[in-house]
């Protein structure tokens, strides 16, 4: 064996792998060999000599590249060829970041097979390459023909990008990051449960709790109690009292409990829209004037009268609260990417690193019905790959609907591939069934263990529901949680599958019966608002729901359609993001825009000050392709939908927003006129709300659930003074009031700078009702409104806006 190790891996009970450095005389016959076989023909050696071989490494070794042999218990096995892609072809194909390395894998032949061989190899691999701790990220660019490989990197967790044309072949660029690799790994041992020390095992009662560390929890707590205190009393339920006023505008409150003697101590500022900006290190608890721990589920005690949480629900409120201060314990111990890498990273790291979930709601992370073990699986910061499992569900009890450009087959081969569907069929008939019988259904993993299989134990022992197998394809929770992207193919629709959790309000199944309409209301929605040329000229675009599919369970349909029994086993496809970008952009979940790292960083800080731009300018074009788009929806055909952050997928260019994609389009959009044409199945998107409250689409849905915060988030971190970010919001309207003058007597009758409206409280719903916060069927209804907040730009009616300048921040910086 030449020269001593650089990297020993030894596997208890398997065996132990080395690497060792290149040498070019004892090691070419080994390659010349491998090379030279039908396998390794994506190496373009084939017919080559052992002059040849020496000949080619002896030019790689002397460039850019370190070349190393992998033993199996001492005997040759593999060739690792790692390079920097700075230096590379590669990097003309590709934006190279700092901590790049490239790899090429060439395993030899077996003289005896011995299971997940090559896995193996590929571990010690990766891990001898993320042993440098100047690496950040493998590339790879395997043959698009390759497809071994393909099925190799998709399970160590790499992410595809985009397909290249090489001089000298045709091939798929993809990177896996440090955590990509760990995640993947993960997941893979779950199925063993023998997980390396240095990756903590799932399946340890211990590592459950492991992040439920003093110092973790008591940051969980503190972070709870400060928004539950400003979210309670943004709403009037709770009313702090001042003590003591500062010239700062920052003043100091204290806030009574129900109990005798338990007083809470705060500083804050009151800014618009009644937002309270509190300073956390601030916060402290006295009992009898005795400083006491903060707790946050102690919290909800100390005001359940306050809160009003009916006592029979109240337990699970409770459930709740210690489930999100669970999942914050565990995102403060993850210890993400700090503000400034994430404006650098993709579209699935930023998703996986939001840590603030809604931010109205109090209860937002509870996911009721997640073991420990499920979380570390299934919950999005976690951010563990997993297969989908798929189903065939009768036809007499499926109903598959699809926009006209997707009939079933062609659905089936996209998603899962001829191969695949092969497989499937072939199942089907092997058990003496017709595939022609059936509808094949994707369902969440979660789903199938803890509901399906015993709920649907009758039709499954019937075989109206028969179990199909996992899809190859790996996919990764959204923020939504029961959405899931498809990242071996990130150009393959999202899936999204009922998942019977409780999570802030709602038990998220689907109804199969509402699902059956989906498609219609995306083809019309892509006829009437994909086609306004104005929409596309201010950068708006609408992810297409292309098809459904319901399953009806008729034990239970007697009950009502509308039990959450009857909402368990449906899916939805909706477009990729990824096929609206251009060169040189990239996709940002709107939910980052309010992101603070652990260091208390502001991301929209960061990416104002890595576009170069002042802030005013930046807003402009945010506002331009987000805010826009939304009047221009209401105004011109009574449409609003739900644009909150998890719904809106930014297209950055630069570090700017450029275009804004609404998703969640057929759920959650409403037409307000019954003047507006709707065929058959789209007439379920008309409500009948008030005329009082139309307008609240904007001004709860955006002002006060998101500009209030966003607003707020900037002035803080000294991006943008307040009154400038909100005088932006107002400029922005003007214009589009100017750009519509059709339209002036519709803004006469919804004026958007109105002195005030009404302060629809959203933790008052939920507190109400934490199992079923709003009737889906008549939203308007259910609304809880306590009176009114004062309009932020109603003072800009009727001043003549100019274009912004500078804001203070900026001036000084001058």
């Amino acid at each position: 064996m030449n020269k001593e190790p650089v990297f020993t891996k030894h596997i208890e009970g398997y065996g132990t792998f080395t690497l060792h450095p290149f040498d070019l005389e004892a090691d070419s016959p080994f390659i010349h060999d491998c090379v030279n076989r039908e396998y390794a023909r994506y190496w373009d050696m084939m017919d080559t000599s052992l002059e040849d071989v020496k000949k080619t490494y002896s030019e790689i070794v002397n460039s850019h590249t370190e070349v190393y042999i992998g033993y199996f218990d001492n005997k040759k096995a593999f060739l690792l060829e790692k390079y920097n892609p700075a230096q590379d072809l590669i990097a003309d194909y590709y934006e190279v970041q700092s901590g790049d390395c490239g790899m090429h894998i060439l395993v030899g032949p077996a003289e005896q097979p011995k299971a997940n061989f090559t896995w193996h190899v590929f571990n010690t691999i990766m891990e001898f390459i993320f042993n440098d701790d100047q690496v950040n990220r493998v590339v790879v660019e395997p043959d698009i023909r390759n497809e071994k490989i393909h099925v190799l990197n998709t399970r160590a967790g790499f992410q595809y990008d985009k397909k290249l044309n090489l001089p000298h072949k045709t091939a798929h660029l993809a990177f896996c990051t440090r955590l990509d690799y760990q995640q993947a790994v993960k997941y893979e041992l779950l199925k063993s449960g023998t997980v390396p020390s240095s990756l903590g095992d799932p399946f340890n009662a211990e590592d459950a709790v492991r992040h439920l560390s003093q110092a973790h929890w008591q940051k969980a707590n503190v972070m709870f109690i400060k928004k539950a205190i400003a979210e309670f009393t943004h709403e009037l339920i709770l009313q702090p009292h001042l003590v003591q006023k500062e010239n700062s505008g920052s003043h100091h409150y204290a806030l009574s409990a129900d109990k005798p003697g338990v007083i809470y101590y705060f500083q804050a500022r009151k800014m618009a829209l009644d937002h309270w900006s509190i300073d956390e290190n601030t916060i402290t608890k006295k009992l009898n004037n005795e400083p006491v721990d903060l707790d946050g589920v102690s919290f909800i005690l100390d005001f359940k009268e306050q809160l009003g949480i009916p006592k029979e629900l109240l337990p699970t409120y409770m459930e709740e609260i210690a489930s999100t201060l669970y999942g914050s314990a565990y995102m403060l111990e993850k210890k993400s990417m700090s503000a400034a890498e994430l404006i650098g990273s993709g579209y699935q790291e930023i998703e996986h690193a939001m840590t603030a979930g809604h931010p109205c709601f109090v209860a937002n992370n509870g996911r009721i019905g997640f073991d420990a073990k499920d979380y570390k699986v299934y919950a999005p910061e976690a951010n563990t790959p997993f297969h989908i499992i798929w189903l065939a569900g009768h036809v007499d009890r499926t109903h598959y609907a699809h926009v006209e450009e997707l009939p079933y087959q062609n659905l089936l081969e996209q998603e899962l591939g001829r191969e695949q569907v092969e497989a499937f069929k072939n199942q089907l008939v092997n058990q003496g069934l017709n595939p022609e019988d059936y509808f094949f259904i994707p369902v969440h993993p979660w789903q199938w263990f803890n509901k399906l299989a015993s709920i649907f134990s009758p039709d499954i022992a019937n075989k109206k529901l028969v179990y199909l197998g996992k899809s190859h394809d790996k996919y990764s929770a959204q923020q939504s949680i029961r959405t899931l992207y498809n990242i071996t193919n990130t150009h393959k629709f999202y899936v999204k599958t009922s998942l019977s959790i409780l999570n802030m309000g709602f038990m998220r199944g689907l109804s199969p019966y509402y699902m059956g309409g989906t498609p219609a209301i995306t083809e019309w929605v892509q006829t009437v608002l994909g086609n306004d040329e104005y929409l596309k000229s201010q950068g708006f675009e609408m992810l297409g729901e292309m098809a459904t599919m319901g399953y009806r369970n008729l034990y239970f349909e007697e009950l009502g359609k509308t039990s959450a029994y009857n909402k368990m086993l449906a899916a939805l496809w909706r477009e990729s993001p990824v096929h609206k970008l251009e060169e040189e952009q990239s996709l940002m979940t709107m939910a980052a825009l309010l992101h603070i790292d652990q260091e208390g960083t502001a991301l929209v800080g960061e990416l104002i000050k890595a576009s170069g731009l002042v802030a005013s300018d930046w807003l402009k074009s945010y506002l331009k392709c987000y805010m826009k788009p939304l009047l221009h929806c209401f105004y011109k055909y009574d449409t609003v939908f739900m644009p909150h952050g998890e719904n809106i997928i930014l297209i950055m260019e630069n570090h700017v927003p450029v275009k804004a994609i609404m998703k969640d389009i057929t759920e959650e959009m409403q037409v307000l006129s019954d003047e507006v044409e709707l065929p058959g199945d789209v007439k379920r998107i008309y409500a009948d709300v008030p005329h009082s409250v139309r307008l609240l689409s904007i001004f709860t849905d955006v002002f006060d659930c998101f500009f209030r915060f966003l607003s707020a988030i900037m002035e803080e971190h000294e991006v943008c003074e307040e009154e400038n970010f909100w005088n932006a919001v107002a400029e922005t309207i003007h214009e589009y009031q100017q750009e519509w003058p059709e339209f002036n007597q519709k803004f006469a009758d919804h004026d958007l700078f109105t002195s005030e409206f009404a302060r629809s409280c959203l933790n008052r719903l939920q507190l109400k009702n934490n199992k079923q916060m709003v009737d889906l069927s008549d939203p308007a209804a259910a609304l809880q409104f306590y009176g009114t907040l004062i309009n932020p730009i109603a003072s800009y009616k009727e001043k003549q806006l100019t274009n912004l300048s500078l804001n203070t921040y900026e001036s000084e910086s001058k």
